[in-house]
């Protein structure tokens, strides 16, 4: 929720600089966009410390190596079948990136 919030402040911020910039300054749409990045980028970085550091905990608790999974069940038996093929297997290399179907073979040098 946390990250959801900064990115709402954030985009509400970039949206009332944009509009300013393109009604009330009359600028175009690219220099409206860019100066409302800016500002917004500024604006954020100087006064939205603590909703920034709320929002990189929850991205960081997410991506951490303990993270809980959310992977459906069928990926899991998946991974774990092809787990045990190559632990059994050792000779055998799987590639998932692969467009082939064929195993290929390590050769033992």
């Amino acid at each position: 929720m946390a990250f959801f919030k900064y990115s709402l402040i954030r985009g509400v911020l970039f949206i009332a600089f944009f509009l300013a910039g393109y009604y009330l300054l009359s600028l175009s749409y690219l220099s409206a966009a860019l100066i409302a990045a800016l500002c917004a980028f500024v604006i954020s970085f100087f006064l939205l410390r603590g909703q920034r550091d709320k929002a990189t905990a929850v991205i960081a608790d997410r991506f951490a190596p303990n993270a809980v999974t959310t992977q459906s069940a069928s990926a899991l038996a998946d991974a774990d079948a092809e787990d045990a093929l190559v632990d059994a297997n050792p000779e055998i290399w799987v590639d998932a990136d692969r467009h082939t179907r064929e195993p290929h073979i390590q050769s033992e040098s």
